[in-house]
């Protein structure tokens, strides 16, 4: 396999985790909190460098920029998702109660004030709604940031068998 088709592979699976996040908000009704679109965006810019890095079949400076930026992407990613598992972990009382939508606190506040209002958790973020053999929604997205991170990494950086042309 190509690095450009391993590049494809990982916006693949970006793109069905955000599918499947899209499908249980329409269809299973499941709203996502604050914390839970912060994921989302962490996904998809995972799945932006992906794509970036397919349609450039750059050399090894390209490729080490890609795996750096595919690596920050996870990592922001895992920060966000570990963070709402510590809300959901915590005993009943200790988060705030349910806040302001996402949408609001855009609206009123700056960005860093959003930004630290959303991390620092809320009522809504504590809810576990889903689980799937036995972990919640932002356990498996913690997995498969870190499985497509390390992926990422992995494909942009492993040494490429040299291209016969004749």
């Amino acid at each position: 396999m190509t690095t450009r088709q391993g590049n494809l592979l990982g916006l693949a699976a970006c793109v069905g985790l955000l599918a499947y996040a899209y499908y249980a908000q329409a269809f299973l009704h499941l709203d996502p909190c604050p914390l839970c679109i912060f994921q989302r965006i962490g996904v998809f810019a995972l799945g932006v460098v992906f794509l970036a890095a397919a349609g450039q079949d750059g050399g090894l400076w390209a490729r080490r920029v890609y795996s750096l930026l595919l690596g920050l992407s996870a990592l922001a990613t895992i920060g966000v998702a570990v963070r709402q598992l510590y809300i959901q972990s915590s005993p009943p009382g200790s988060v705030p109660a349910c806040g302001a939508s996402l949408d609001f606190m855009l609206k009123v506040f700056s960005l860093s004030e959003v930004l630290v209002k959303v991390l620092k958790g809320s009522g809504e973020c504590a809810k576990v709604t889903w689980t799937f053999l036995g972990l919640a929604m932002p356990a498996w997205v913690l997995i498969a940031a870190l499985v497509l991170g390390a992926y990422g990494v992995w494909n942009n950086l492993r040494r490429r068998a040299p291209v016969l042309r004749f």
